[in-house]
């Protein structure tokens, strides 16, 4: 038999019914010789410091840097039970080999290879690779099964990028947390240099000096033509007026006509864009969306940085366009036929194609699904249109007139062939989106020729103020990532920018959850600590630049034409020279994150950090998981929480029972780990391990 593994279940509900694993049973499916099971996301992680050392349990100096000479993992504590399962699985003497078929990047392989090696497993790997959950390519895939070794370079390329994330992060945290105190400062290696460029915008914002000028206009037949700027307001006023009732000549005119091309496909980061323009979507929610159309067949695969369809997808292509007009815009096709060759190229595909709408939209009941879903699927099935389309044309006019010794000028354009813009004006009308940008667009002019003039102009004078840079918007800061140290590497580089589209949501999302970015509408803005925090980091954590050199050296990893020893050493050299290059700071520098002169209670039991009094109770100033504030559902005073600190017997009244309310000495044991599971979402901290003892009972008649 062959064990299939999944990323998440309903995806193997999905690959179990295609290849007849239709018995259930306990957190797996069996049936024509094969079993389906699957992973909850990430089953098992990298372990935490704590498990490699007893100095590495405490935030200090003198525990850095942190760098694992073995590499351990452990089995997340809230997946635990399904991990289990496959472990058992693995084992089955009954299974002869093991189908990865997690999601197919980078991350889902990290998913299935950390589980296989933390069960021991060594039987045979073969991988599936799809792009699509409907049922044909699901066939498909299992038809054409890659051996695992094919993949290699993949995993050690995610193992890369995990360790880095480990290495940079909880010592660039701990460091840095530890030397100023207060707040924890969280670093990474790429949401550090996505701060620094919103911070480098908003320096830039803030330093703007905004400067006044001016424009003389002279009016003539719906014709408004302008000076260029005038910085005196005295001197435009002289002008127009010097211009006012005179005669206009047209000197020159100048016509060109210029097309522009249907876009391309969407990759993740173009969907993720405009979602947030039109919808005002964060690329989280986007990503979302769209991983769950995926799941409902709906889409292709999400995760792509490809803008592009195989060359061997031209039927594909022809009939899904086909039912998007059939099952989205309810009409039939009209037009000129759609350029499918142009969206097709092998060259310019990676791991996965562009993301398209599939087949399934013309069996689904469109009407079940969710409206933030819907918008996603209408936006890929438009862009799918659209890059197929006709080029648009336009013709631009410039008229430079000439009254009484000043030159006046307008521009103009008049639309040849409207083209692609067909579906996207309809796309705008469907769903009502902004038209600031449309409003923009400049006018048709009359028809004008040289030496045509103008009688009795009439004239005025416009004020106007230069603008400071604009704040980012998620769209256009995903467009800097994607590009971050771009200008300064060559074009045979194989991957550019911050982070990759499948991460570059997370990384915006843990900005704004650390506190350092605040969402404002659309608007991405640093927080006071945020810029703070850039400002005390050094250039070798914050430069885009470096970021974007090591994600390059990570895809060059998955194909193996890096070391992957090599970008750990490159990493571990990296920390080390942090670790020793900053190791003091002033008194004054300590309490830049506040929190400085908060009342301590005592050392953390878990990491050793202070225990402080905050607005909603104690708690570790390291940010360490440690619940010190409550015990047992019982909220501590301030005398019980030194108290149990200190690890001193405590009395603690109104403990709450199956029978009730009760009284009992708490005696602390140690720390032990929680976790539980709340809206889905997985709950994990540390608490007391504690030890009762109950108050004696007087006896009747005792005082």
């Amino acid at each position: 038999m062959q064990l299939v593994i999944t990323e998440k279940p309903s995806v193997a509900q999905s690959v179990a019914h295609v290849i007849g694993a239709k018995e259930r049973k306990d957190g797996y499916m069996e049936g024509n010789e094969y079993i389906v099971s699957w992973c909850i996301g990430h089953l098992v992680e990298l372990a935490k410091p704590e498990a490699y050392s007893d100095a590495w349990k405490k935030w200090d100096y003198a525990s850095l840097p942190m760098i694992p000479e073995k590499w351990q993992t452990e089995v997340k504590s809230g997946t635990a039970a399904q991990y289990k399962i496959l472990k058992t699985l693995m084992h089955d003497a009954r299974v002869d080999s093991v189908i990865c078929a997690t999601d197919a990047g980078r991350e889902g392989e990290l998913i299935f290879r950390l589980v296989y090696h933390q069960a021991g497993c060594s039987k045979p790997i073969k991988r599936l690779w799809i792009s699509s959950m409907e049922e044909s390519a699901i066939r498909e895939g299992f038809a054409n099964l890659k051996p695992g070794s094919d993949y290699d370079g993949l995993y050690e390329s995610a193992l890369c990028r995990q360790r880095a994330d480990w290495l940079v992060g909880l010592n660039g945290t701990r460091l840095f947390t530890v030397l100023y105190g207060g707040k924890v400062l969280k670093v990474g290696r790429v949401q550090t240099p996505t701060l620094a460029m919103l911070v480098e915008r908003e320096e830039k914002i803030r330093n703007f000096q905004k400067e006044k000028y001016y424009m003389a206009h002279i009016l003539m037949d719906g014709v408004d033509a302008a000076t260029e700027r005038i910085a005196d307001k005295a001197q435009a006023e002289s002008l127009a007026a010097a211009c006012e009732s005179k005669t206009a000549a047209v000197v020159s005119v100048t016509k060109e006509k210029k097309t522009v091309q249907p876009p391309k496909l969407y990759d993740l980061t173009t969907l993720q864009r405009d979602a947030n323009r039109i919808f005002g979507f964060t690329a989280k929610q986007t990503l979302e969306y769209t991983q769950s159309l995926y799941e409902k067949k709906l889409v292709t695969y999400p995760r792509t940085d490809s803008q592009y369809l195989s060359d061997d997808m031209e039927d594909t292509a022809r009939g899904v366009i086909g039912a998007v007009y059939k099952a989205i815009l309810f009409e039939e096709p009209s037009g000129a036929e759609p350029h499918i060759k142009r969206i097709m190229d092998s060259g310019k595909v990676t791991d996965h194609h562009a993301i398209i709408p599939t087949m399934e939209i013309a069996k689904a009941d469109l009407s079940a699904v969710p409206e933030g879903e819907m918008k996603i699927l209408s936006l890929a099935a438009n862009r799918l249109l659209c890059a197929a389309g006709e080029k648009h044309g336009y013709e631009t006019v410039k008229a430079e007139f000439r009254c009484n010794d000043t030159v006046f000028t307008v521009s103009g354009k008049s639309v040849l062939q409207n083209g692609w813009k067909d579906f996207e004006a309809a796309f705008q009308r469907s769903y009502k989106t902004d038209k600031a940008e449309e409003e923009k667009e400049e006018k048709k002019l009359p028809e004008l020729s040289e030496g045509m003039s103008f009688e009795g102009v009439h004239t005025k004078v416009t004020e106007h103020f230069t603008s400071p840079p604009r704040r980012f918007t998620e769209d256009s800061l995903l467009s800097v990532m994607e590009r971050a140290g771009a200008e300064d590497m060559g074009d045979e580089v194989e991957r550019k920018g911050l982070g990759t589209p499948a991460t570059r949501a997370d990384i915006i999302e843990k900005l704004v959850k650390d506190g350092f970015v605040k969402r404002e509408k659309k608007q991405m803005i640093p927080t006071e600590d945020g810029v703070k925090l850039i400002t005390v980091l050094p250039d070798v954590v914050k430069s885009p630049h470096l970021t974007a050199e090591w994600e390059n050296a990570l895809t060059l990893v998955a194909k193996g034409e890096y070391p992957m020893q090599a970008f750990m050493d490159g990493i571990a050299d990296l920390v080390n020279g942090l670790v020793q290059t900053y190791h003091c700071i002033s008194e004054e520098q300590k309490s830049m994150f506040g929190n400085g002169n908060a009342e301590v209670y005592g050392k953390c039991p878990k990491c050793g950090g202070d225990v402080v009094k905050g607005k909603f109770g104690a708690y570790c100033k390291n940010k360490c998981g440690m619940n010190v504030s409550k015990v047992m559902g019982a909220a501590l005073s301030d005398s019980q929480v030194k108290s149990l600190i200190d690890g001193k017997k405590t009395l603690v009244k109104g403990l709450k029972g199956k029978k009730g309310s009760y009284d009992a000495y708490l005696i602390p044991e140690g720390v032990e780990d929680y976790s539980y599971t709340k809206d889905g979402k997985e709950v994990k901290g540390s608490q007391y391990k504690i030890k009762l003892e109950f108050p004696k009972q007087k006896k009747k008649g005792e005082h």
